[in-house]
């Protein structure tokens, strides 16, 4: 029987982005499909007691920051704590790895690739030359997931990925789903790896 992970996450989340290559791993040494549903944050944090970062106390904010340099520092991974196109819209950006997920392209390297162009390459994730750019580094026709992007349908599917999450308790992102069980944070993903089996 297919094992399957909904992974709920924001293509504007360091979290996000530090958890996804690890993801990817422990999907494929489990042999397991990721469903990848990027959602609308400014609608999540609202249904669900959540504030977006620029609202929090500044001593959660000083905190977060602490946080993201030890998990880069642990993980090995290039992470600017201070990107310069950071917070920026990701809507775009998720609808365009919507659209690849519908055309069956790599919806996960896609995800990957834009979230490191936010926080290691210093790119702006709300223009869609960059998008453009990104696909078309990925093997991925960005002519065509941007025009999908931009379409009804793509646009009516994200809502409802994010009417979807919340109804299933998201909260945060990234959150990985196995089997009715939440896990939220990437610092969750032993546990969704002992989960997986």
């Amino acid at each position: 029987m297919t094992k399957t992970v909904d992974y709920h996450y924001s293509l504007i989340s360091p979290w996000s982005y530090l958890g996804g290559p690890r993801l990817d791993r422990i999907a494929a040494a489990a042999g397991a499909t990721v469903n990848f549903k990027p959602i609308n944050l400014g609608k999540v944090f609202p249904a669900t007691g959540g504030l977006p970062l620029a609202k929090r106390a500044p001593e959660r904010q000083a905190y977060r920051m602490a946080e993201l340099g030890r998990w880069r520092d642990r993980l090995g991974v290039a992470l600017n704590l201070e990107p310069r196109h950071f917070p920026a819209p990701d809507g775009l950006a998720a609808r365009t790895v919507i659209a690849a997920r519908r055309a069956g392209a790599d919806a996960g390297r896609l995800t990957n690739a834009i979230m490191r162009a936010v926080w290691a390459e210093e790119r702006n994730i709300a223009e869609a030359e960059t998008l453009r750019a990104i696909a078309g580094e990925n093997g991925i026709d960005g002519d065509a997931m941007l025009a999908e992007a931009e379409t009804q349908a793509v646009a009516d599917e994200y809502a409802a990925d994010t009417d979807a999450a919340i109804a299933r308790g998201v909260f945060g992102a990234p959150t990985y789903i196995y089997e009715g069980e939440l896990y939220w944070g990437q610092d969750r993903l032993d546990f969704l790896e002992r989960a997986l089996g």
